[in-house]
């Protein structure tokens, strides 16, 4: 029996063509060009978005990702030039693409830690000049992208489950088990929204995260607003923001097990003193995760703060992947920060006005990486508001709204 049928994966293809034309600015028009990217084991799941997207006559091209074996080639068996080696007409086909659809169905978890960190930052600078045509279509309105994930065995055995389980989990959380998962969406965007409009509307200047492991403050930063059901992750339900980076202060701690670049951390706690990551600490993986730190010159400050309330979230386990885990409930919901580069749709002016100087002024992070670390303990978070009143927002794993 397949793990998805054919309704499923109808349901899903829909919820993923709705998710990316809520972050599109623009509407999609005929021959408006979608790509789908996938890795092989999430094939069946890109036919069927193929499908939705002849449907609705735009013109699909498709990207197979690298396999396991194909990354484990280029990070220990290439020449400088082949690693750093860019193929020929991505840039023009990013420059013209109107939508991003990305499959994410690992095979392999692990396969990147005997690979030295160094090396895949290396490859991930090369294609810098890619990511900042996409980054310019997106702030611009033209280009719109969704992710999401298929079941493996990978995903499966790392989150202490059977396969079948673990795709019956998925389709919760993506709400495909229901008659009308695309109005279960829209629903949760809707309710969503209002919690955000909420918070926009308490000028918050900024937040203080308590739990027995957390005491952090964070500065919200000016020309910030609150985002939730963006439709750029599919699940997705966390309300987020970028802070002003420069600011963060106090001690972060992260419980929830992170996997990056095949390594596994446990137990992450951070100081932050004048927004930089002073002390940065593990109970497993520590030596990757400070070595992670010197990544790039952005990489030791916050870019994004999240919280997800657990009544909107049907995550309710750990699931291995931080696109499903930075959106868990369970009894407590969550809270995340993302080291790394800042997430941009919080700018509450055009985002074409969000040139890399404004961004500097406004305490938004720049760097490569993005990296998210969650927190599942009971806690509380209280806004400071500009006109220096204090407000319970958060408890119990739900906003106090």
């Amino acid at each position: 029996m397949p793990l998805f049928d054919q309704v499923d994966m109808e349901n899903y293809a829909e919820v993923l063509l709705w998710g990316l034309a809520e972050t599109r600015e623009k509407p999609f028009k005929n021959k408006d060009i979608v790509l789908i990217r996938y890795d092989i084991p999430g094939l069946a799941l890109a036919e069927a978005i193929y499908s939705r997207v002849m449907d609705m006559h735009l013109m699909p091209v498709t990207m197979a990702m690298p396999t396991p074996y194909m990354n484990m080639e280029r990070y220990l068996n290439s020449s400088y030039g082949q690693l750093l080696f860019q193929q020929p007409g991505l840039g023009e086909l990013y420059s013209q693409v109107a939508g991003i659809i990305t499959v994410m169905a690992p095979e392999d978890l692990t396969h990147l830690q005997t690979v030295d960190p160094r090396t895949i930052a290396e490859a991930r600078r090369s294609d810098a000049s890619n990511r900042r045509i996409l980054q310019r279509r997106k702030q611009s309105g033209a280009l719109g992208w969704t992710t999401c994930i298929y079941p493996t065995e990978a995903l499966a055995a790392a989150s202490g489950m059977t396969l079948e389980d673990y795709a019956t989990a998925l389709k919760r959380a993506c709400w495909l088990n229901m008659p009308s998962p695309v109005k279960e969406w829209k629903r949760l965007q809707r309710e969503v929204g209002e919690v955000c409009d909420w918070l926009d509307s308490l000028d918050i200047a900024s937040l203080r995260v308590e739990s027995e492991d957390i005491n952090l403050k964070v500065p919200v930063g000016n020309n910030r607003r609150f985002v939730g059901v963006s439709g750029g992750n599919i699940p997705g339900y966390e309300i987020y923001f970028a802070p002003d980076a420069r600011k963060v202060e106090g001690t972060y701690y992260a419980d929830q097990p992170s996997l990056r670049y095949g390594h596994l951390v446990l137990g992450a706690s951070l100081d932050f003193s004048d927004g930089i990551a002073a002390r940065v600490e593990a109970e497993r993986g520590q030596v990757f995760l400070q070595n992670q730190m010197y990544s790039d010159s952005g990489a030791r400050r916050v870019g994004e703060f999240s919280l997800t309330d657990k009544r909107f979230s049907r995550v309710d386990r750990f699931m291995a992947h931080t696109l499903l885990d930075e959106n868990y409930g369970g009894d407590n919901g969550n809270c995340h920060i993302a080291l790394g580069g800042s997430v941009l749709e919080s700018f509450t002016g055009p985002p074409e006005m969000l040139t890399p100087e404004l961004e500097y002024e406004l305490g938004f992070n720049s760097s490569d990486m993005h990296w998210d670390l969650v927190n599942t303990q009971p806690k509380r978070v209280t806004a400071r508001l500009k006109g220096g009143e204090s407000s319970l927002i958060y408890e119990n794993g739900s906003f106090c709204f």
